[in-house]
């Protein structure tokens, strides 16, 4: 990775390595048939790695399908130029529909009120949909009771048309226990027949990462890969079922820089709340990151930071804008250097670990303002 130490003028940055997200992405195709489909999920940021560059890099790799949670996400991308197919996996707002038509955007439809209100708008061509079907998350999704009232008001409407039908599965995160999702593959397998008999084909599709790493009986006509293009794995339970077959690269760097050094007698005391109180005299090192750009304050006085490969412990409360480090052993530290937050040593994992909570957290929760370099 380049030396970026005060490019740019930028006190926070992150760089995102393409050839990790190639490496990741090569991985994913492998592991599916080449006739299944690949989903790239950008929702969210794209998991904090820029939802317009993450996506740019998707459609020069040649992902078939790219997962958004809404619509604003969905025409920022056509606006930016990008052609590749897109699946909004959220609820769309019925005055948001013709745009969808307009943009070519694929909708989820998962209840019957969204179903009737998509039946009564006027358009002038039909709105591509994905039918969510609810296997056991219970969340968004039709019953498979309910699919055969859902396929009548399909067939007479020629505002709609069915491109695809999928489900998303609860607990595929652990391969000790599949009992739920074989569960859920069975319910999905009925919907299927459900829509077969009443004179649809549509795009089957139901594992994410999770899924598709632990069930390839679930991969379908498609599969949706998240957190696993961002090198990060879905659980720990995947991870060690599967460390030796499949080598995943985290692909986010996330940097700040020293912006201030002050030597503390022992016994001195630290940030908000004094809840800190050093037990030697001690070097610190100021940051100008906090919670506000995504550093959660649940890592104070645990968190782990990594100055010139060497890691140095975060001190007492972390605040909006800054927060300490002990660099007391690390003698040749000075202002301007570089800090790494996320990569190398410190992995999201690592700070999920620390903060209790998931990688997905992490990185989705870091400021999207941050400038994302890639390179």
């Amino acid at each position: 990775m380049s030396d970026m130490n005060n490019n740019n003028g930028l006190r926070t940055w992150i760089e995102v390595d393409k050839r990790a997200i190639k490496h990741n992405y090569k991985i994913f195709r492998s592991l599916i048939d080449k006739k299944c489909q690949l989903m790239a999920v950008v929702k969210s940021n794209a998991y904090g790695h820029s939802l317009l560059d993450f996506s740019k890099e998707m459609e020069k790799l040649g992902a078939d399908w790219l997962g958004v949670d809404s619509i604003v996400e969905a025409e920022s991308l056509r606006q930016a130029g990008i052609k590749t197919k897109i699946l909004i996996l959220g609820h769309t707002l019925p005055e948001k529909i013709p745009s969808a038509i307009k943009n070519n955007i694929s909708l989820t439809v998962s209840n019957f009120q969204s179903l009737n209100s998509l039946a009564k708008i006027k358009i002038k061509k039909p709105a591509k949909i994905h039918l969510k079907i609810d296997t056991g998350m219970h969340r968004q999704g039709f019953f498979v009771p309910e699919l055969k009232k859902a396929a009548q008001i399909l067939k007479k409407n020629k505002n709609i048309k069915v491109e695809g039908m999928y489900t998303h599965f609860s607990s595929a995160k652990n391969p000790a226990f599949p009992q739920e999702t074989l569960k859920q593959i069975f319910q999905f397998k009925q919907a299927i027949k459900i829509f077969k008999t009443a004179g649809f084909n549509p795009i089957k599709h139901a594992a994410a990462t999770s899924g598709a790493i632990n069930f390839p009986q679930a991969h379908f006509d498609l599969v949706r890969i998240g957190i696993g293009l961002y090198g990060m794995w879905p659980s720990k339970e995947t991870r060690e079922a599967f460390r030796d077959k499949i080598k995943l690269k985290p692909v986010l760097l996330w940097k700040t820089v020293i912006s201030e050094i002050k030597n503390l007698s022992k016994d001195s005391r630290i940030g908000y709340d004094l809840t800190e109180t050093v037990n030697k005299n001690s070097r610190i090192a100021i940051l100008p990151i906090g919670y506000w750009h995504g550093y959660p304050r649940a890592l104070s006085s645990i968190g782990r930071i990594l100055i010139k490969g060497k890691e140095a412990k975060i001190l007492g409360r972390i605040s909006m804008d800054m927060a300490v480090a002990d660099i007391t052993d690390i003698k040749n530290a000075k202002i301007g250097d570089e800090a790494i937050l996320i990569g190398e040593k410190i992995t999201a994992d690592n700070l999920a670990y620390l903060a209790d909570t998931i990688n997905y957290e992490i990185t989705t929760r870091i400021n999207p303002l941050i400038k994302r370099i890639y390179i």
